[in-house]
C-alpha cells in the first residue's frame, strides 16, 4: 500500500468521525485503530493532521479521535520516532489545555494520549507538561489529572521530575480556591507520593539509585501544611476524602520530626471524620498508612493516642458488614491492619483494651472482638506468644454464647489459635470441646446465597464452618496431632455428640493413619493411661451400630466403617486381615447406592454377616460375652433413635448367638424383657428381632426364657402394677402381649427348619394363642388394640412361611388353616374398604397367600370367599398416594398391592387351567369395567400380573384350543384406550400374555419369540402419549397385531364382545373398541361374509344404544369396510332397514359414499334393486268397477330412500357423475311409475302417526321421494343449474302430477346439461319398450321437449332423436303417439412487480437447477458462471423478498460442489438449510476464509462484483456489499495485493460513508479498516 492509498483511508475513515450515529462512530474509530495497529505512525500522523486542519471541530468528535490515537499509542508507541511522538505530545498538551473550562471526555482523552506517550517518551511528556506550569498561575486541572496518572503509570521516569513539579506547584496550593481544582490537587500529590514511595522501595530498578526521601520531605510538608490545617475543613465531603487520601502517602514522605510534632493534631483529625462521613474505607486506608509511617519512626506520641485509637477502630470494626458492599469488606481489612500495626507495636495495651469486651453481653461488641483477636493471633503471633494463657482464659465467658454470630466467631478465633499453639497450653482442651459440640449441632437451612463474587464465610452455618475447622485442624496442622489423638475417641460414645460423628470419624482416621506411618507404638492406644477413654468394645459397637443408618450426618456410615477399620489393632489382633477385605467391600456396596436406592434390610444384613464373621474370626467367649453386654449398655443411647435402637438389638442377638455361655444368654435374653420399652412399636420390633437371631444357636433357651418371663413375678408384677392404672392398664399389657407374640413370631422364622415344624403348634402357636386370647385360639375375647392384631398376623405370617419354606412342608398337615384363613379373612374385612391406615391387610392377605400352599387345600367355597374378600379390601381403596403425602402411605400401598398380587397368583396356581384363569378374571371383571379409573388401573395390573404369571408357568401336554382367547382379548383391548396412562400399559401387557398364550396352545415353545406379537411392546410408548391423535392410531396398531394372530374361529366372540365395549361408559375405551373394531373389519373382514346380517344387525342395534357421539362415526366406517369387501351382503342387510329410514340407518347408507369406486358400486345394486321388483302392485277395493289401487313395493321403494341417502353425501359426486345418464334415466323413470302410488297400509299409519325424532325428516310418499332422490342427483352431479330451473318453474311440482311432468325436465336438462344428454338419451333407448306405460311416455316426452332446444343441433343429436320418435309412432299409447307429433311440431316452428419478484425467484433456483445437467464438456462453462454468481447470490441472501433469498440459498446449495472445495460446500450445507435461521456475519465470514484459502486468485473478480452492490437499491443488500468485501480482504494473503484496486475501493467505501443507512455506514468503515491488511 503506497503512503498515499494510506493516508487517503486514514483521512476517508476520520472524516466520519463527524456521523450522528454512535454505533457508527464506534466503528469508524475502530477501524482507525485496525489501521494503527498495521501503520501506526502514518496513522497518528493523519490523526494529528486531521484535528490540526479542523481547528473548529466540535469537542465530542475531537475526544472521538484522541480516543482512537490513545489505543493505538497503547500497544504501539515504542514505534514512534522523536519527531512523531513530539507532534503528538504537543496535539495533545495543546488539546488538552484549549480550553480552561472542564471538558472532562474531551480532556481526559487528550490525557490518556499523553499518559500513552509518556509510558515511552517520559522526558519529553515532562518537558511538556512542565511548560505548562507557569510561575504565579493555577496549572490546568487536566495537567495536574496527567502528572497523577503518569506517576503511576511510570513512576521511574516521573520521579526524578518531582522536585522540580513540586517546586512549581507548591507556592500557587494557596490560590485554589475551587473545590475541583483542590481535588484535583490532592490527587496529584497522592499519585506523586506513592510515585515516589514505589521508587524508594525499588531503588535497585531505578534509573538514579541516589534519590532519599529528604528529597521530596521538605515540599511535600508544604503540601501537608495546606492540605492538612486548610482543605481539611472544608464543607464539601469529596474534598476532604480526596486530602485524606493524600495525607495517608504523604505521611511516609515528612521529615520524622515533622511526623511526631504532627500526630497528635493529625490522628485526632483523622479520627473525628468517621463521625461525619458514611464511606469509612478511606479513612481507614489513610489512617493505616499514617500508623505504619508512625512506628516506623518509632513515634512515642502514638502511645498517648493509642486509647483514642482503639476506641474508634474498635467500634468500626463493630460495625455490621454487608456483604453485597465491597466497600464496607475493604474498610473491615484496613480497620484490621490498623489493628496489625498496634499489635505489634503495644501488644499489651491492645489486649488490655480487647480481652475485657469479650465479657460483655453485646453481639456486636463480641463479635468485633473476637474477630480482632482471631486477626491479632494470625498477623502479630510473635508479640501474642507469651500472651496465650492470658488469652485463652479470656474465652471463658464467649464459649458460652448462644448467639450463632458470637459462635462463628469463637470457631474461627480456635481455629487461629490451634495453628499457633495456643490448643497445647491448659485450657486447650476446652476449646477442642466446644468445636465438637458445635459440630454436633443438628443441621441449619441453607443459608441466603451471598453476593457475586463474595466469599464471606459467615454465610456459613456454625456447623459447617466447625466441621471445616476440626477437619483442618486435624489434617493440616501438624503440631495438634499429639493433642487431638486419642483425646478424641472420647466424644465417639456420648449422645450428646451424635451430630459430631462424621467429622470426628473422618479426624480420627486422618490422626490414626498419620499414628501408623509414625510406627506401632505411637499408634497403639495405651487404655490404662487413659481413663475417659471408652473401650475397644464400647466404639465397636458405636460405630458399627451408627453405620446401619449410612447416610444420616453427612455419611457417618462411610466415615465410621473407616474409622472401625482403621482401629483394628486397638480392638483385636486377629482381626486385621479379615477387615481389610471386608470393610472396602462394605464401603464399595455404599458407593454404588444413594439414600435413596439403598435397600435398608440388606444393608443391616451385610452388617450383620460382618460382624458374625468378626465374632467369628476373634471366637473367643469372653470377649462376646463383654461385647454383648456393652450392646446391652448402650441400648439406652438410642431411644430418640427408633432404627439404630433396632438394628442394635439385632446386633445383640448376633453376639448372643455367638456366645457359647448359656448362662450369660439367658440372663442377657431376660434383662432385655425386663427393661425394654414396649410403648414403642420399633422396640418390640427389635426385641423380637433379636431373639429371632438368637434362636438361631439358641432354640430351646430362647423359647424357654419366654416361657420363664411369662411365669416371672416380673410379668406379673407389672401387669399387677398396670391394673391399678385403670385406663391405661389394657393398652400397655397387650403392648407386652404384642411384643411376646411377635418374640414367636420370628423364633419361627429364623430357627433352623429341621427343628421348628416339631414346635409350631406344640410351642409356639400355643403360646401366641395364649397370648392373643381370640376364638381362634379358643377363647372369645376381643381385642381393641390394632398393635396385638397386627402382631398376631405377623407372627402367623412368619409361622406358615417357615413351613412352607421347609423341606417337610409336603408332608406336613396344619391342622389350624382353615380357622387361621377365616380369622385373617376377617381381619381383612374389618379394614375400611375406602382408606389405608394399618398394614394388617397386607399381612393378612401375606398370611394367606402362605397358608394357602399349606395341605389341607382349600374348597372351592373358601377361595372365591378369599379372592373376593381381598379384591373388596384392595380395588376400593383410593387412588395410590402421591409422595409429598407421605412416603409411608405410597410404601404401604405398594406393599399392599404386592401382598394381593401374591395371594392370587398363589391361588391360580393351585388351577393352572384355562378354566382357572377365566375364574380369576371373572372376579377381576367387575373392577376392569369400573367407572373409577384407580380400580380400573389395579385390576388391569393384577390382570397382566396373573396373565404373565399363567404364561411364564404354562405347561401344555396336548395342543388344544383356547376357548376363551376371543372373549379376553374383548375384554382388554378397549382398554388400550383408558384415560389412566398406567392402564393402557397393563391393557397392552395383556393383549401380549394373551398372544403368546395362544401360540403355547398351538405347540410353540416357550422361548419362542413371534415378531407380530412382539411389536405390541414397542407400541407400549404411543400409549403414554396424551394426544388422542397418537393414543387411537396406536390401538389401530394394536388391532391390527391382534388380527393377524387371533384364530378365525375367535373372530365373532372378540368382535361381539366389542361391540358390547361400545357402551362402555368410559368414553375413550368405547372410541378405542370403534378403532379396533374396524382395525379388525378391514384386516379380516374377508372371512366374514356370512355374519354380515349378523353384525350389521348387531351395530344397528348398539346405535340405539350407545350415547357417545363416536359411535355413529365409527359404525358408518364398519360399514363401509365391510361393504369394501361385502358389497352386495352389506347393501342388502342395510335394505332390510325399517322404513321411513331412522337417522342411524340414513347415516349407514351415506357412510357408502366416501370412497368414488364403493360409491359407484353401491349406486349400481340400489339401481339394479330399485329395477329387480315391479314398482306396484294393484290391488281392487270390494266395490266391484272402482279403479283399483296401485300399492308400492318395499324393496325399490327401500332402494329409492337408499339412493337419496348415498347421494346426499358430498364424496358421492364422482361415483354419481360417471353413472349419470343410468341415475338421471332410472329416477326419471321411477318418478313416472310412481304418479299416483299409495304407500303399504303399514306405512301409512306411520306416516299418520308421525315419525319419531330419531326417524329422518323425509316425505316417505312413493313419488315424491322419487323426486327428491331426482333433485338429490342432480344437485351431487353439479347440474344446479338444472335445479335451480326446476325451481323457478315450479318443475318439481309438476313432476309429482299425473301429467306434464316431463316438460320441465326436458327444458332444463336441454338448455343447462347438453353436454350430458347424449349418454343420456343412450340411456334411455333401452325403456322405449317398456312394459309400463307412464315410463314409456315420460320418455316420450322427454325427447319431444329436447327438439324445442339448439341442442339438438348443438350436439348433433337430431338423427337420433327423429330416429327414436319415429319408432314411437304406432305405439299402442294414445299419449305417446301424441307425443311424437308435438316433437316433430316442435322441429317445424368472453402486476408487474410480482412478476419481476417472481422472474428473479425461477431465475435463480433455475441456475441451481443446471448443475444436475452440466456435465462432461460444459462442466468448465458452469464453473465460470457459478464463480460469476457467487458474489450475487452470497449477497442475495439479505434480499428484501423471502422467495429470493430462498433461491438463493437453493442455488448455493446446489452449485457448491461444483466449486470442488468439500469446506466450502459443507459450510452452504450447514448454513443454508431451508427453515433454518442464517446468522448471515458468521456465514459470510466463514464462506470468506474458504474462497481465499482455496480460490487466492479470484480476490479482484469478487471485490470487483461487490463494488456493483454498493449502489444497490435495498439497504440491505447494500450493507452486505461492504461486510463481504471487508471479510475478503480479512482473509487474503498480502502478495494479493495486486489483484486490488485500492483508491477506487477506498472511494466506492467512501461512498457509503453517506449512505442514509446507519447499517450499511457502519459495514463501510469496517471493510476500510481491513483494508491496511494488503499494505
Amino acid at each position: 500500500m503506497t503512503e498515499s492509498s494510506m493516508k487517503k483511508l486514514a483521512s476517508t475513515l476520520l472524516d466520519a468521525i463527524t456521523d450522528k450515529d454512535p454505533l457508527v462512530q464506534e466503528q469508524v474509530c475502530s477501524a482507525l485503530c485496525s489501521l494503527g495497529e498495521v501503520r501506526p505512525v502514518e496513522t497518528l500522523r493523519a490523526c494529528e493532521e486531521y484535528l490540526r486542519q479542523h481547528d473548529k471541530l466540535v469537542h465530542p468528535y475531537r475526544a472521538a479521535v484522541l480516543r482512537a490515537m490513545e489505543r493505538v499509542l497503547s500497544s504501539r508507541a515504542s514505534e514512534l520516532d522523536k519527531d512523531t511522538a513530539s507532534t503528538i505530545i504537543l496535539l495533545a498538551s495543546n488539546e488538552m489545555t484549549k480550553t480552561k473550562d472542564l471538558v472532562w471526555d474531551w480532556q481526559q482523552a487528550a490525557s490518556g494520549v499523553l499518559v500513552a506517550v509518556g509510558r515511552q517518551f517520559i522526558s519529553k511528556v515532562m518537558e511538556e507538561l512542565l511548560r505548562r506550569l507557569h510561575p504565579g498561575t493555577l496549572p490546568h486541572c487536566a495537567v495536574l489529572h496527567t502528572l497523577a496518572s503518569l506517576s503511576v503509570a511510570n513512576a521511574f521516569g516521573v520521579v526524578p521530575f518531582l522536585p522540580s513539579v513540586l517546586s512549581s506547584l507548591l507556592p500557587v496550593l494557596g490560590m485554589a480556591k475551587q473545590d475541583t481544582v483542590r481535588v484535583a490537587f490532592c490527587s496529584a500529590l497522592q499519585r506523586f507520593s506513592e510515585g515516589a514511595l514505589e521508587y524508594l522501595a525499588n531503588l535497585d530498578r531505578a534509573p538514579d539509585p541516589t534519590v532519599r526521601k529528604d528529597a521530596f520531605a521538605t515540599d511535600i510538608f508544604s503540601a501537608y501544611d495546606v492540605l492538612f490545617h486548610q482543605w481539611l475543613q472544608s464543607r464539601e465531603a469529596k474534598l476532604r476524602l480526596a486530602v485524606v487520601e493524600a495525607l495517608g502517602p504523604m505521611s511516609h514522605l515528612l521529615p520524622s520530626e515533622r511526623l511526631e510534632e504532627q500526630l497528635p493534631k493529625l490522628l485526632p483529625g483523622i479520627l473525628a471524620l468517621y463521625k461525619k462521613h458514611a464511606e469509612t474505607f478511606y479513612l481507614s486506608k489513610s489512617l493505616g498508612q499514617i500508623l505504619e509511617a508512625a512506628v516506623s519512626v518509632g513515634s512515642r506520641t502514638l502511645e498517648t493516642q493509642l486509647d483514642a485509637l482503639l476506641a474508634a477502630l474498635h467500634s468500626q470494626i463493630c460495625v455490621p458488614v454487608e456483604s453485597s458492599s465491597p466497600l464496607v469488606m475493604s474498610n473491615q481489612k484496613e480497620v484490621l491492619r490498623c489493628f496489625t500495626v498496634l499489635a505489634c507495636s503495644s501488644p499489651d495495651r491492645l489486649l488490655a483494651f480487647l480481652l475485657p469486651r469479650l465479657d460483655t453481653s453485646n453481639e456486636r461488641t463480641r463479635v468485633g472482638t473476637l474477630q480482632v483477636v482471631r486477626h491479632v493471633i494470625n498477623s502479630a503471633a510473635a508479640q501474642m506468644e507469651d500472651k496465650k494463657p492470658f488469652i485463652l482464659s479470656s474465652m471463658r465467658l464467649p464459649l458460652l454464647d448462644t448467639n450463632s454470630k458470637v459462635k462463628r466467631a469463637v470457631v474461627q478465633v480456635i481455629s487461629a489459635m490451634a495453628h499457633h499453639g495456643y490448643l497445647e497450653q491448659p485450657g486447650g482442651e476446652a476449646m477442642i470441646e466446644y468445636i465438637v459440640q458445635q459440630c454436633a449441632l443438628p443441621p441449619e437451612q441453607e443459608p441466603e446465597k451471598p453476593g457475586p463474587g463474595s466469599k464471606d464465610p459467615k454465610a456459613d452455618s456454625v456447623r459447617a464452618i466447625s466441621v471445616r475447622t476440626l477437619y483442618l485442624v486435624s489434617t493440616t496442622v501438624d503440631r495438634m496431632s499429639h493433642v487431638l489423638w486419642p483425646y478424641l475417641l472420647q466424644f465417639l460414645i456420648p449422645v450428646r455428640f451424635t451430630g459430631a460423628l462424621t467429622p470426628l470419624c473422618r479426624s480420627l482416621v486422618h490422626l490414626a493413619q498419620k499414628r501408623q506411618e509414625a510406627g506401632a507404638d505411637a499408634f497403639l492406644i495405651q487404655y490404662n493411661a487413659h481413663a475417659s477413654l471408652p473401650s475397644p468394645y464400647a466404639v465397636t459397637g458405636r460405630l458399627l451400630v451408627v453405620s446401619s443408618s449410612p447416610y444420616l450426618g453427612d455419611g457417618r456410615g462411610v466415615a465410621a466403617l473407616h474409622l472401625l477399620s482403621v482401629l483394628h489393632p486397638n480392638i483385636h489382633p486377629l482381626l486385621g486381615q479379615h477387615w481389610e477385605t471386608t470393610v472396602p467391600l462394605l464401603l464399595g456396596y455404599l458407593d454404588e447406592h444413594t439414600e435413596e436406592t439403598l435397600l435398608q434390610e440388606e444393608w443391616e444384613e451385610k452388617l450383620l454377616m460382618f460382624l458374625r464373621d468378626t465374632l467369628a474370626i476373634i471366637s473367643d467367649n469372653a470377649w462376646i460375652c463383654q461385647l454383648s453386654l456393652e450392646l446391652c449398655r448402650q441400648l439406652p443411647c438410642y431411644d430418640e433413635a427408633p432404627q439404630e435402637k433396632n438394628f442394635l438389638y439385632k446386633c445383640i442377638g448376633t453376639t448372643l448367638g455367638a456366645a457359647s455361655s448359656k448362662e450369660v444368654v439367658r440372663k442377657h435374653l431376660q434383662e432385655l424383657l425386663e427393661t425394654a420399652r414396649y410403648q414403642e412399636e420399633a422396640e418390640r420390633e427389635g426385641l423380637a428381632c433379636c431373639f429371632g437371631i438368637c434362636a438361631i444357636s439358641h432354640l430351646e433357651d430362647t423359647l424357654a426364657q419366654l416361657e420363664d418371663f411369662v411365669r416371672s413375678e416380673v410379668f406379673r408384677k407389672s401387669i399387677g402394677i398396670l391394673n391399678i392404672f385403670k385406663d391405661r392398664s389394657e393398652n400397655e399389657v397387650e403392648k407386652v402381649k404384642s411384643a411376646l407374640i411377635l418374640c414367636y413370631g420370628h423364633v419361627a422364622a429364623r430357627a433352623p427348619r429341621e427343628l421348628v415344624l416339631a414346635k409350631v403348634e406344640s410351642d409356639i402357636l400355643r403360646n401366641i394363642c395364649q397370648h392373643f386370647n381370640t376364638k381362634v385360639l379358643g377363647v372369645k375375647v376381643e381385642t381393641k388394640d390394632p398393635a396385638l392384631k397386627l402382631c398376631l398376623v405377623q407372627s402367623v405370617c412368619m409361622v406358615s412361611r417357615a413351613i412352607c419354606s421347609s423341606t417337610q412342608a409336603g408332608s406336613f398337615h396344619f391342622t389350624r388353616k382353615a380357622e387361621l384363613v377365616a380369622q385373617m379373612m376377617e381381619f381383612i374385612r374389618a379394614e375400611p374398604p375406602d382408606s389405608l391406615r394399618t398394614p394388617i391387610r397386607k399381612k393378612a392377605m401375606l398370611t394367606c397367600t402362605y397358608l394357602v400352599s399349606v395341605e389341607p387345600a382349600l374348597d372351592e367355597q373358601a377361595r372365591a370367599d378369599v379372592i373376593r374378600g381381598c379384591l373388596h379390601s384392595v380395588m376400593a381403596l383410593l387412588p395410590e398416594p402421591k409422595e409429598e403425602d407421605g412416603g409411608f402411605q405410597k410404601s404401604l400401598y405398594l406393599e399392599t398391592l404386592h401382598a394381593l398380587e401374591d395371594l392370587l397368583t398363589s391361588l391360580l396356581q393351585r388351577n393352572m387351567t384355562p378354566q382357572g384363569l377365566q375364574i380369576m378374571i371373572e372376579h377381576l371383571s367387575p373392577w376392569i369395567k369400573s367407572p373409577r379409573g384407580h380400580e380400573r388401573a389395579r385390576a388391569l395390573g393384577l390382570s397382566a400380573l396373573l396373565l404373565r404369571y399363567f404364561l411364564e408357568h404354562l405347561r401344555v401336554s396336548a395342543l388344544v384350543p383356547f376357548h376363551n382367547l376371543g372373549l379376553l382379548i374383548g375384554l382388554f383391548s378397549p382398554r388400550c384406550a383408558d384415560l389412566w396412562p398406567a392402564t393402557r400399559q397393563e391393557a397392552v401387557d395383556c393383549v401380549y400374555s394373551l398372544l403368546y398364550l395362544q401360540l403355547g396352545y398351538e405347540g410353540f415353545s416357550r422361548d419362542y419369540r413371534d415378531d407380530v406379537a412382539e411389536r405390541l411392546l414397542s407400541l407400549k410408548d404411543g400409549l403414554v402419549h396424551p394426544d388422542p391423535a397418537i393414543l387411537f392410531h396406536t390401538c389401530h396398531s394394536v388391532g391390527q397385531i391382534i388380527a393377524k394372530r387371533l384364530p378365525p374361529d375367535q373372530l365373532i366372540s372378540l368382535l361381539l364382545t366389542m361391540f358390547e365395549a361400545l357402551g362402555d361408559p368410559e368414553k375413550n375405551c368405547s372410541r378405542a373398541a370403534t378403532v379396533m373394531i374396524n382395525c379388525l373389519l378391514q384386516e379380516r373382514g374377508g372371512v366374514l361374509q356370512e355374519k354380515v346380517p349378523e353384525i350389521v344387525s348387531v351395530l344397528r342395534s348398539k346405535l340405539q344404544e350407545a350415547q357417545g357421539e363416536h359411535v355413529l362415526p365409527a359404525a358408518q366406517h364398519s360399514v363401509y369396510l365391510l361393504a369394501t369387501q361385502h358389497c352386495s351382503a352389506v347393501v342388502s342387510s342395510l335394505l332390510g332397514s325399517p322404513l321411513p329410514l331412522d337417522s342411524h340407518a340414513c347415516m349407514l347408507w351415506r357412510a357408502l359414499a366416501v370412497e368414488p369406486r364403493l360409491a359407484a358400486q353401491v349406486l349400481g345394486l340400489l339401481l339394479e334393486k330399485m329395477s329387480r321388483d315391479v314398482p306396484f302392485k294393484e290391488s281392487r277395493a270390494f266395490l266391484l268397477g272402482r279403479t283399483p289401487d296401485r300399492v308400492a313395493t318395499l324393496l325399490p321403494l327401500s332402494a329409492t330412500c337408499a339412493l337419496f341417502e348415498v347421494m346426499s353425501t358430498s364424496a358421492a359426486g364422482p361415483a354419481v357423475l360417471e353413472l349419470y345418464p343410468q341415475l338421471f334415466v332410472a329416477l326419471l323413470l321411477r318418478v313416472s311409475c310412481t304418479v299416483g302410488v299409495q304407500l303399504p297400509r303399514n306405512l301409512q299409519a306411520q306416516e299418520r302417526r308421525g315419525a319419531s325424532p330419531a326417524l329422518a325428516a323425509r316425505n316417505l310418499e312413493p313419488c315424491s321421494s322419487a323426486v327428491d332422490t331426482l333433485r338429490s342427483m342432480l344437485l351431487r352431479s353439479s347440474s344446479e343449474d338444472v335445479v335451480q330451473r326446476m325451481d323457478l318453474e315450479g318443475g318439481w311440482e309438476l313432476l309429482r302430477t299425473s301429467a306434464g311432468h316431463e316438460e320441465g325436465a326436458a327444458r332444463a336438462m336441454a338448455e343447462h346439461a347438453g353436454p350430458r344428454l347424449p349418454l343420456v338419451l343412450k340411456t334411455l333407448a333401452c325403456t322405449h319398450s317398456s312394459v309400463y306405460e307412464n315410463q314409456r311416455v315420460t320418455t316420450t316426452a322427454f325427447l319431444a321437449e329436447l327438439l324445442n332446444s339448439n341442442v339438438a343441433n348443438d350436439l348433433m343429436l337430431l338423427d337420433s332423436l327423429l330416429e327414436s320418435l319415429a319408432a314411437r309412432q304406432k305405439d299402442t299409447c294414445a299419449s305417446v303417439r301424441r307425443l311424437v307429433l308435438r316433437g316433430l311440431a316442435n322441429l317445424a316452428s368472453g402486476c408487474p412487480d410480482k412478476e419481476k419478484m417472481e422472474f428473479r425467484t425461477a431465475s435463480i433456483r433455475l441456475f441451481g437447477h443446471l448443475n444436475k445437467v452440466c456435465h462432461g464438456d460444459c462442466e468448465d462453462v458452469f464453473l465460470d458462471q457459478v464463480v460469476g454468481g457467487l458474489a450475487p447470490l452470497l449477497l442475495h441472501l439479505q434480499d428484501p423478498q423471502a422467495t429470493v433469498a430462498s433461491a438463493c440459498r437453493f442455488a448455493l446449495r446446489m452449485c457448491g460442489p461444483n466449486l470442488a472445495c468439500e469446506e466450502l460446500s459443507a459450510a452452504f450445507q450447514k448454513h443454508l438449510q431451508e427453515g433454518r435461521a442464517l446468522h448471515f456475519g458468521e456465514f459470510l465470514n466463514t464462506t470468506c476464509k474458504h474462497l481465499m484459502h482455496h480460490f487466492p486468485d479470484l480476490l479482484g473478480r469478487l471485490l470487483t462484483t461487490c463494488l456493483f452492490y454498493f449502489k444497490s437499491s435495498w439497504e440491505d443488500v447494500r450493507a452486505a456489499a461492504p461486510l463481504f468485501t471487508g471479510f475478503l480482504v480479512l482473509h487474503a494473503e498480502p502478495r494479493q495485493q495486486p489483484q486490488v484496486d485500492l483508491d477506487q475501493l477506498i472511494s466506492a467505501l467512501q461512498i457509503l460513508l453517506k449512505d442514509p443507512a446507519p447499517e450499511v455506514r457502519t459495514r463501510a468503515a469496517e471493510a476500510l479498516g481491513r483494508l491496511v491488511k494488503l499494505a
